[in-house]
């Protein structure tokens, strides 16, 4: 299987001024992050706006950033959901189109025991074949928080399951993870640092969309070992971390992508655009890290 590791940008999917997938946008920006600190892609995950995506439209966002830079970067394909039969469909279609692995997050809503779990997960990757399957849990946005100990399980039983999105700031978790011989990759920006300290593979990340070049390079500091870089650059980070998490995701990484003069358009309902003073706060990130001209 593939080594995914390192910088992985959970990418917005982009839209036109009508509201449809704007596929052109969407390899333009796929390429600018490749060539600025991105090791890889994930498309139709969170940050991608999976809910209010079809399966077409997913399928079709992943053909085109996988021609684009499908053989630069690991593209995941964001298939997961809380219906075990539409997540299978789904998986199996995102594998045969030549996604490099998919992530599949922990069934919202219905909150499934133990076994359903299991067995969701299991039919799930099975849809997969030999593509890897990166597990998602984020207690969050989907009520259940995925013990490590059944993580491990899963992983024992399952060849492709290999690794997990841990969005929890819990780092005795993220330890048993390890321990427990998954690869933990980064939830969240400001876990990258921490995740990195112990053992982890790296994250799928969101301020990597306009400082994908810092990431990188505070990566690149944990895996030869300088933690005082790397924990200098994660401090020089955090305010652009706030920043772009002024309101929920993907509400302010897709303004500050605009401001960067990469179109991507408005998110669709029910999230909607930033308001101005959400903008301010984010033009105002950026102008301090010099992204941006002070207007």
């Amino acid at each position: 299987m593939p080594t995914i590791s390192g910088v992985i940008t959970a990418m917005v999917t982009p839209f036109d001024a009508d509201g449809a997938l704007d596929l052109a946008a969407a390899r333009r920006l796929a390429r600018h992050l490749v060539e600025n600190g991105s090791h890889g892609l994930v498309v139709a995950g969170t940050t991608g706006e999976a809910p209010t995506l079809s399966d077409d439209e997913k399928l079709r966002l992943l053909e085109a950033v996988l021609g684009e830079v499908g053989d630069e970067a690991t593209i995941v394909c964001g298939t997961g959901s809380n219906d075990t039969r539409h997540s299978a469909h789904l998986t199996r279609e995102a594998c045969r189109g030549g996604a490099h692995a998919v992530l599949v997050v922990t069934p919202y809503y219905n909150k499934p025991n133990r076994a359903g779990l299991r067995a969701h997960f299991s039919t799930v990757a099975e849809a997969a074949g030999e593509t890897p399957v990166i597990l998602y849990n984020i207690p969050s946005r989907t009520v259940i928080n995925l013990p490590p100990a059944f993580m491990a399980a899963l992983a024992s039983e399952i060849d492709n399951v290999i690794g997990v999105k841990q969005a929890t700031t819990d780092l005795d978790q993220a330890r048993r993870i390890v321990d427990g011989g998954l690869a933990l990759y980064a939830g969240n920006d400001d876990l990258l640092l921490p995740f990195g300290e112990i053992g982890g593979c790296g994250g799928i990340c969101v301020a990597s969309h306009v400082a994908g070049g810092d990431m990188l390079a505070l990566v690149t500091a944990i895996d030869s070992g300088d933690l005082d870089r790397a924990r200098a650059l994660d401090a020089e980070l955090l305010p652009l971390y706030d920043a772009l998490s002024v309101t929920v995701n993907p509400i302010p990484v897709k303004a500050a992508v605009e401001m960067l003069g990469f179109p991507v358009g408005e998110p669709r309902l029910p999230l909607v655009a930033a308001t101005d003073g959400e903008r301010t706060v984010i033009r105002t990130a950026l102008e301090r890290r010099g992204l941006l001209a002070a207007v």
